[in-house]
């Protein structure tokens, strides 16, 4: 039988096609699903042990899988290759394998891009998303995984790490024929949920992730997720009580996040009213004081969303805290979520009402070491808000109200790169493409160390690659 590469991260093609011992079509076949399992692997070895050489050795199982997907890839691209009955299956896996690598690395921004491809990676964003298509498209063994990818890719990535703008009608397409094949399939159900969600058919997406949870009861991890959802429905519906509840439930029934899922239910508790009644008696100042304590670590790294978090609950440890002006609102910047609201006047306008609601309670409250941070996020929040409504002449100025107040930020240096980033988004909206260029550029050189620096990072990049601008020629422009 051919052995593997001495090396570990390669196969004898060779010896697959010249072997007496083995059919060359079984062999290839029993690469690619090696390559699936050394990244199985890797995964488990990240998250069992958080030590630096458990870091090196999980990455070198990924660089082995990658290097595999590739050679492999390269192999049934040439002359030498003769199809079997069964390369349908064997072209999907390594369509998957190949394209889930490029779309991943892809989304880096190009420092980081550039110490992997020294390692051997590589990232095409449009190769990739042609791969999966291909994968998603035939009818083998690996066709519905490159679906789940592209539609994880459309409707989740491009927001949480993108400019915000999902490719809703690809992947409804890519949905429909699922959804008529298995009516209660529970992830296609949570996919609907969520392209309605992007729509802004809260209603739609509050309907179908509830019916993705009746749909199974199995998997509690699934419910999880819709909980999620429905947590950030309810948000943009400003249904403080009912996201709440959505939060308690997975601060009960999920280990994935504890630190965010009490800071949400504390957030939602400060949006009510002072006077009225806190579900179950809970009290958000002791909730907020939790936060810290819930830090948990995989691969030894904090989630930079718990660590903003408990930044921000920190506050709440005085014995006469300053109260957060809008956590909610803020956090739900965080996840992209005014983008999601943009295409539903009526969600915009509630979320302005609430802003000046909290502008007019910090105005008449005596100042603090707060005040001008909570005044520069009541500024970023609101616009965004006017952006939604087409007042582009207003939100430049909130953006840049908060960039002018940059040398009097004490806690929330985020602010700054961020409006920068924004105002980068609203010239590139404009056809502005030098000024857009310029502000993106700024954000992404001339900030470092501030909360959420990495997802700041990616979204300059995803901007700067849409318009198509060199990131090698920051300095030169700053």
């Amino acid at each position: 039988m051919p052995r593997r590469s001495a090396r570990g991260s390669g196969i004898n093609l060779q010896a697959c096609l010249t072997s007496q011992w083995v059919d060359p079509s079984l062999k290839l076949h029993a690469e690619v699903c090696f390559a699936e399992c050394q990244l199985q692997r890797a995964a488990l070895t990240f998250l069992q042990d958080e030590s630096m050489v458990s870091f090196v050795k999980g990455g070198i199982k990924v660089r082995n899988s990658y290097l595999i997907y590739r050679e492999l890839h390269k192999f049934i691209k040439s002359h030498n290759f003769i199809k079997g009955p069964s390369h349908r299956h064997l072209e999907g896996g390594i369509s998957f394998g190949v394209g889930a690598f490029n779309l991943t690395l892809s989304l880096f921004p190009p420092r980081i891009l550039k110490m992997l491809e020294f390692a051997g990676f590589s990232g095409d964003k449009e190769y990739a998303l042609s791969l999966l298509g291909d994968g998603a498209t035939g009818m083998n063994l690996r066709s519905m995984l490159c679906v789940l990818l592209l539609l994880c890719y459309h409707t989740f990535l491009t927001f949480i790490l993108g400019t915000g703008e999902g490719e809703v009608i690809e992947a409804e397409r890519l949905l429909k024929p699922f959804r008529l094949r298995y009516p209660q399939g529970a992830i296609f159900l949570f996919f609907a949920g969520r392209t309605e969600e992007i729509k802004g058919n809260i209603d739609e997406a509050v309907a179908l992730f509830e019916h993705g949870c009746k749909a199974q009861q199995t998997w509690k991890q699934f419910h999880h997720m819709c909980y999620w959802e429905l947590m950030w429905c309810f948000t943009f519906k400003r249904a403080w009580k009912m996201a709440y509840f959505y939060a308690d439930l997975l601060s009960q029934e999920s280990r994935w996040s504890k630190a965010m899922y009490v800071f949400m239910k504390a957030a939602y508790l400060s949006m009510l009213p002072t006077e009225e009644a806190r579900p179950f008696g809970e009290d958000e100042v002791e909730l907020f004081r939790r936060v810290p304590a819930l830090k948990q670590k995989i691969a030894g790294k904090s989630p930079p969303t718990e660590k903003f978090a408990i930044r921000k609950a920190r506050r709440y440890k005085a014995s006469h805290p300053v109260r957060l002006p809008v956590p909610v609102l803020e956090m739900m910047y965080m996840w992209n979520g005014f983008s999601m609201i943009s295409k539903r006047p009526e969600l915009t306008e509630g979320m302005m009402q609430t802003l000046v609601e909290a502008e007019r309670a910090l105005l008449e409250a005596p100042e603090n070491h707060y005040t001008v941070d909570d005044r520069c996020l009541i500024h970023m929040l609101k616009g965004l808000c006017f952006k939604n409504q087409g007042v582009l002449q207003a939100a430049e100025e909130c953006f840049n109200r908060v960039c002018s107040s940059e040398k009097k930020i004490r806690f929330d240096h985020y602010l700054v790169p961020n409006c920068l980033v924004e105002l980068g988004l609203l010239y590139m909206d404009q056809g502005r493409k030098d000024d857009a260029v310029k502000h993106l550029r700024k954000a992404k050189h001339s900030y470092k160390d501030y909360s959420m620096e990495s997802r700041t990072q990616f979204r300059v990049h995803a901007a700067l690659a849409k318009l198509k601008a060199d990131p090698g020629d920051e300095e030169a422009h700053l």
